[in-house]
């Protein structure tokens, strides 16, 4: 087939501008491919919110031309919108390694979509043909979960590298260090352009091996006197390989607490990619059994997370298992930027219960799974790429990684910092910006889906923070005269019983309104409402400076 007219297009639907939300679509004429498909989880702001996907409007407009879905791994900004896109396009094929699909099934089991999910299974090294244009080719690297893969896309343009979460460890867990190899041969042949990791683009040097933990963690165990409890990330798999081995060399048991460490265990377990064996690991109901300094509990809660077992263990309300004076409690994770507080509070609360707590501000017990400077710019080294897009941050990470690829000899002309929804299209190997596709978050509110946008937030936030005040009135049909009311309610506002004087000002002022729609002729349901609304919002932050959502309610007999 000629190429005539046809240009790639890079267009990423989430995961630029932000941590999370990963999305991102490559097409060339009628072949269209999709690499990752992740969540956000919401901002302080977002009350109700569960979970932030991206706006997936431009696969559906084109479902027909979605060649399928290649995963870079099993965290939850990479996988947890799949199901979203599976229930508007059902026959898509979805591929990823061994973990990842088996934690993404786990996921989709939970939604009823298991039994019709095409999962395709690859591995490091394998490439696939897809559509016409696009070959997919996996790429070993390493993270903070196993089966970690870059993806290279082949298409008439030219290769393009996307290097999603990654860092180049020497000396990983699993032993398999990242195929640096074809990387460097990929660049010796060519490569168009690379899309890689932003997030830790302004730590300067090299990203700490996961295996510097492995000393850190012995020397926590052989001190501790009773429990120790380690709260960490359920997906960091390598991780729990640690706690794993720290606590056969010390002779502990294992007990598992929170639903999605007991879940991602038992699937890297079952799958291989963890060395657990079945006689330590004992039910947590079983932990009374054994004696304190005998125990090891891996629990979730690293980020503070109010439902988390960690935080109500603190809490003193688990119904299973309590913190003791003499236990350790090890955080093993850096806190996500907002996350600060909740995890502070944790922590304190861990101290009051008489808990020895390690932490990463007073404790090396966490290093990240993210390439710092040196590594970022040993990948584009590697590769050589004419075309840089810097992906998977915020937009100072984004920013500050551009300068990295400049620093390395990259033209400036040559990298774009990208934004939501933006087409970047490559022709005859020049890039431009060729438009726009529609890119609005999409809110996931219990199973909601869209249903709540930035106007039903910002009526939240509203009534979050000046709360309510509804009129009711009960008007004659035929005279439009007032029969009943005004009555008052308030919920958030002001204190009923303490602010009775007030509340009858307020029902005053709306008789009066009532009365002057009736002399002026106004009869009409909707210029009431507005009246009622404007006036008693004036005076009201006239009186007290507060602004609660006036709600006017109006019936008829």
């Amino acid at each position: 087939m000629a190429r005539g007219d046809r240009a790639l297009s890079i267009i990423p639907l989430g995961g630029v501008g932000e941590i999370g939300k990963n999305m991102f679509v490559y097409e060339y004429d009628e072949d269209l491919i999709l690499v990752d498909a992740g969540v956000m989880f919401p901002d302080d702001d977002m009350l109700g919110i569960d979970l932030v996907i991206p706006d997936i409007s431009y696969l559906k407009e084109n479902r027909d031309r979605l060649r399928g879905v290649f995963l870079t791994h099993g965290h939850e900004d990479h996988i947890g919108a799949v199901p979203y896109v599976l229930r508007e396009i059902p026959e898509v094929p979805i591929y990823g390694t061994r973990l990842t699909l088996g934690l993404l099934e786990s996921k989709l089991m939970e939604f009823g979509m298991a039994e019709d999910a095409t999962l395709i299974c690859v591995q490091a090294g394998d490439q696939v043909q897809v559509g016409s244009w696009f070959t997919v080719e996996f790429i070993h690297v390493n993270h903070s979960i196993p089966d970690v893969v870059a993806i290279a896309v082949t298409t008439p343009e030219g290769v393009v590298i996307h290097c999603s979460d990654f860092k180049f460890d020497q000396t990983p867990i699993d032993g398999k260090v990242a195929d640096y190899h074809r990387l460097a041969e990929l660049g010796k042949e060519g490569v168009l352009a690379v899309l890689s990791d932003s997030t830790n683009a302004e730590r300067p040097g090299y990203t700490l091996s996961e295996r510097a933990l492995t000393e850190t963690f012995n020397d926590i165990f052989r001190k501790a006197e009773g429990r120790v409890l380690v709260a960490t990330f359920a997906s960091n798999v390598h991780r729990i390989q640690q706690v794993i081995d720290a606590s056969i060399k010390f002779d502990r048991k294992i007990g598992l607490v929170g639903r999605s460490m007991v879940n991602v265990v038992t699937i890297a377990k079952n799958l291989g990619y963890l060395n657990l064996p079945e006689e330590i690991l004992i039910d947590i109901g079983e932990v009374d059994d054994y004696p304190p300094q005998q125990l090891t509990i891996i629990t979730t809660g690293s980020q503070g997370e109010p439902m988390s077992a960690l935080t109500r263990m603190a809490m003193s309300n688990h119904r299973q298992l309590e913190i003791y004076p003499g236990d350790t409690v090890v955080v093993s994770a850096n806190p996500i930027p907002g996350n600060e507080k909740m995890i502070g509070r944790t922590i304190d609360y861990l101290f009051r219960q008489g808990a020895e707590v390690i932490y990463h501000s007073v404790s090396g017990v966490h290093v990240s799974g993210h390439a710092s400077q040196e590594e970022l710019k040993l990948l584009l080294n590697l590769c050589r790429p004419k075309y840089f897009f810097p992906i998977h941050g915020e937009h100072r990470m984004l920013f500050t990684h551009a300068r990295l690829g400049m620093s390395v000899g990259i033209p400036p002309d040559n990298i774009v910092i990208m934004d939501k929804g933006e087409v970047w299209q490559i022709k005859d190997g020049v890039l431009q910006k060729a438009g726009q596709v529609k890119c609005d978050p999409v809110y996931v509110d219990g199973l909601g889906v869209g249903d709540v946008g930035n106007i039903v937030l910002r009526d939240r936030q509203q009534l979050s923070q000046d709360g309510i005040l509804v009129v009711v009135v009960t008007i004659d049909r035929q005279t439009g005269t007032v029969v009943a009311g005004p009555d008052i309610i308030t919920r958030g506002f002001v204190y009923v019983r303490e602010s009775e004087k007030f509340l009858e000002e307020i029902q005053q002022r709306a008789t009066d309104i009532m009365q002057r729609c009736t002399l002026n002729g106004i009869l009409e349901w909707g210029p009431i409402k507005e009246e009622i609304r404007s006036d008693l919002s004036q005076y009201l932050y006239g009186r007290i400076k507060r602004r609660p959502m006036i709600l006017p309610i109006i019936m008829e007999v």
